[in-house]
């Protein structure tokens, strides 16, 4: 019940506005350290609770992050490049600061950990270390790494960078469709944007006859057709057919509909558009997919998941057959496949437990952040296998997500707050969360200078900024700023790369 009651007072904090911030999730982190400190036998209760939020957590962000990674992994070259040079500046701040201020090394490892909130870099530097020392610094300068990160993302989130080399969000774009009169006879696949999916095309009047169009057939002059696509590239393609009508033919649906179907059979999860092969089945064409507050054309090679909406073009009588094909129910798309998820967070949990072994005897694993991140990111992209669908509905997956991250911080919270209090308020405390919010700055801020120096967006560069920090309440607090999938694609990308470094980086320190 602490626990439940935590995350409760922890989501009234974190819906409290202080100036432009909101904590967020955030706030049961801090709810948890008072109730640890004023209870401190409830913190040996919490690590299990604070490892299954976190691999819930972990889990879905990967699931939904899969395909955006892998899809625009090449682009992120120099991000992760840069996400290294991060690290070791920021290592060298935390082992020069020690040095100036008189502090251990084994309690410097920790404030490392924490200042950058990497449950797994703290596991490697207290078996390493062999003393409490580290949890310890872990716990002072968690919170700072924590602050640190909310107040520089909040500043970067929403700058006016051009973010040239950076893809477009899909995030808040609006299809549009509009109907082309032809003045000529065009092949559509001469049409600009036609080959490479830029646009869709749906209804087809040749004379007095209206259809669903078919692939590769040809206009004729007087021949109208709907264009479906982004402003400029149904610009486009209207001018090389002739010129748009005032009137739209998809209003009469007299003979040919559109509506919207609702994606939630599993045996369509993961399919491509193309493999759909609606225009065979029934004479159908899909035209934009909407996914949460996403709206995308729906190219041949894009991937259906449960949850989707998808706009369907389809002879009137075909109705009820394209209904059962899609599923349709509001229903299913609410629930969770328990053998899907329990099947891939029990992978990610066995993949964190692997061993690589390290120079000099030492060891170390991805642990319950980045077993089941590196999981969920694999069998998101992947979406099925077989018969098992690993991609969640979004709502479910956003719901699952929350609740796993309310868990992980609150019991961090509580099972920090002892040694956070005794420390905290002594000289040796003020300096270590002196040290912590330096490592955090100085990580932070060569993350917001790559971005913007590499060409990136500030909604990419606010999530690799999220991801260097190793903080999933900081993704959370990013994603209520903006709505835009490169801030989860950011993180995604950095995340499992950082605490692969961050634990190398440690063993390296405490080895001198």
């Amino acid at each position: 019940m602490t626990i439940f009651l935590v995350v409760a007072l922890g989501a009234i904090l974190g819906a409290i506005p202080f100036g432009p911030l909101r904590f967020g999730a955030a706030g049961a982190l801090f709810v948890g350290l008072v109730v640890g400190y004023i209870a401190p036998d409830l913190g040996a209760q919490m690590a299990l609770v604070q490892q299954i939020g976190l691999a819930l957590f972990v889990y879905t962000v990967g699931l939904s992050a899969g395909q955006t990674f892998f899809k625009d992994l090449k682009s992120q070259r120099a991000i992760m490049l840069a996400s290294l040079g991060a690290l070791v500046l920021a290592a060298a701040v935390a082992v020069g600061g020690a040095a100036l201020l008189n502090m251990p090394i084994d309690l410097t490892s920790g404030i490392y950990a924490g200042a950058l909130t990497t449950t797994p870099a703290l596991a490697a530097a207290s078996a390493i270390a062999g003393t409490a020392a580290p949890a310890v610094g872990y716990s002072l300068s968690y919170p700072a790494g924590v602050v640190v990160g909310i107040i520089i993302v909040a500043i970067i989130i929403n700058r006016p960078w051009p973010g040239k080399h950076d893809t477009p969000s899909l995030a808040g774009q609006h299809l549009k469709a509009v109907t082309a009169l032809a003045t000529r006879d065009v092949n559509i696949r001469s049409i600009p944007g036609w080959r490479d999916q830029r646009i869709k095309m749906s209804y087809i009047r040749s004379g007095n006859v209206t259809r669903v169009i078919a692939p590769g057939e040809m206009l004729h002059a007087n021949d109208q057709v709907v264009v479906v696509g982004l402003p400029d590239d149904v610009d486009a393609a209207v001018q090389s057919i002739g010129y748009a009508l005032p009137e739209h033919l998809a209003d009469d649906r007299s003979i040919v509909d559109f509506r919207q179907f609702l994606a939630s059979r599993p045996e369509i999860a993961g399919k491509t558009i193309a493999e759909l092969n609606l225009a065979a089945r029934y004479g159908a064409v899909v035209t934009r997919i909407i996914r949460g507050d996403l709206e995308v054309l729906a190219a041949d090679d894009a991937r259906v998941e449960l949850g989707d909406r998808l706009w369907v073009a389809y002879p009137r009588d075909e109705s009820h057959r394209l209904a059962e094909f899609f599923g349709n129910s509001h229903n299913s798309v609410a629930e969770v496949d328990a053998i899907g998820l329990g099947l891939g967070i029990v992978a990610g949990v066995l993949l964190g437990m692997v061993e690589f072994s390290l120079p000099g005897g030492a060891t170390f694993s991805l642990g319950s952040a980045a077993g089941p991140l590196i999981a969920g990111m694999i069998l998101g992209y992947l979406q099925r296998t077989g018969p098992l669908v690993w991609q969640l509905p979004q709502g479910a997956n956003l719901t699952v997500r929350q609740m796993g991250l309310l868990l992980f911080l609150a019991s961090v919270g509580i099972a920090s707050g002892p040694a956070f209090a005794q420390t905290a308020f002594t000289a040796t405390g003020a300096r270590a969360i002196g040290l912590g919010v330096a490592v955090a700055a100085v990580a932070m801020g060569i993350m917001a200078l790559a971005g913007k120096l590499l060409g990136l967006s500030a909604r990419r560069t606010a999530g690799t900024m999220a991801g260097i920090l190793g903080q999933p309440a900081l993704l959370a607090f990013a994603q209520t700023k903006a709505t835009d999938e490169r801030i989860e694609s950011g993180y995604a990308t950095i995340f499992a790369l950082g605490i692969v470094v961050k634990i190398l980086i440690i063993s390296i320190i405490l080895m001198f």
